[in-house]
């Protein structure tokens, strides 16, 4: 894969910039086994780890065969962002990465599934909010349909000013390898705590630390 002369690196924001699955699933298995619907953070991880949050909601439905009550997303939304608050991080290297690309003159964006409020009050409580500037968020409840699709990643594109050609997305979900494979950008897979064999079926490039990255990108 010829990465170096890329313009623009979009980064997934859960699992590649900050370390939020293992907070997001450990609330998601409580609340989950609370329903009745017992579910370990692992198992969490693997059924709901990259879907929108409504699609979320719509799985957990359907394995219980019933509806939740109607405020039970915004109640785990309310938790999640408590244990944010009390125990969230970057993931190692973050900020070194994503500085170390900006200096060699790339473009840097976030394009996350999550809301831009998650996304924004993650990267605050990390110290990554000065690396990514209001107009260098996406989410993908501003486009028509999430990840696996393209749609956030050619809207990131787009709005950022750069040809799709010239761009290469950082992520740690199959659905998102998909989604970038799919906007005609090829795909880094991080697999610091992801199932790497699952990134290297959608088809990404497999990496195991930030720290790899500039190298990767081919950066002097």
């Amino acid at each position: 894969m010829q990465l170096a002369g890329r313009d623009l690196v979009i980064f997934d924001c859960d699992g590649v910039l900050v370390d939020s699955e293992r907070i997001s699933c450990g609330v998601l298995a409580r609340r989950l086994t609370a329903e009745g619907l017992p579910t370990t953070v692992a198992e969490a991880r693997r059924d709901y780890q990259g879907l929108l949050l409504t699609e979320v909601g719509a799985s957990i439905e359907a394995k219980l065969g019933r509806a939740l009550a109607d405020n039970w997303l915004e109640e785990f939304e309310s938790e999640r962002s408590a244990e944010f608050r009390l125990d969230l991080e970057p993931v190692r290297g973050a900020r070194a990465a994503v500085e170390r690309v900006a200096a060699a003159g790339l473009a840097v964006c976030v394009a996350s599934q999550g809301k831009l409020e998650k996304t924004r009050l993650s990267l605050e409580l990390t110290g990554l909010g000065d690396l990514f500037p209001e107009r260098a968020v996406f989410s993908a409840w501003t486009v028509p349909r999430g990840k696996p699709h393209p749609d956030l990643f050619l809207r990131a594109a787009s709005s950022m000013g750069v040809d799709p050609a010239a761009c290469v997305v950082v992520e740690d979900t199959p659905s998102g390898v998909t989604a970038a494979l799919r906007a005609g950008m090829p795909a880094l897979g991080y697999a610091g705590d992801s199932d790497e064999q699952a990134l290297r079926d959608a088809g990404a490039t497999v990496f195991h630390s930030l720290e790899e990255l500039p190298a990767i990108l081919g950066l002097p």
